[in-house]
């Protein structure tokens, strides 16, 4: 498994190229009649062939947008931090 990543890591277009190819089928299969039901759809952009599947990947890419957004505006802290704000003194306690 370690290999695998190492090995998708080098490679970053070849992950993109593999997730469009995906979502591509994903559309295909979705287009094709009688492969997904929408008889039963509750709205009319459920009917749109690949609607869901384009809907998935949108709210994917949003949420890894949102978690880089928030790991800059603070939530990651440096490895040093805690001994930056205040720290322990050369006794090991708190300051």
């Amino acid at each position: 498994m370690v290999n695998w990543i190492e090995f998708m890591r080098k490679r970053p277009q070849t992950v993109v190229r593999v997730s469009f190819v995906v979502l591509a089928v994903l559309v295909v299969l979705d287009a094709i009649p009688g492969v997904i039901g929408k008889e039963q759809a509750h709205t009319q952009l459920e009917r749109i062939p690949g609607f869901w599947a384009v809907f998935g990947f949108l709210g994917c890419a949003l949420l890894i947008v949102a978690s880089k957004l928030f790991g800059r505006a603070g939530v990651v802290q440096n490895e040093d931090y805690y001994d930056r704000v205040g720290g322990n003194d050369s006794n090991g306690k708190w300051q």
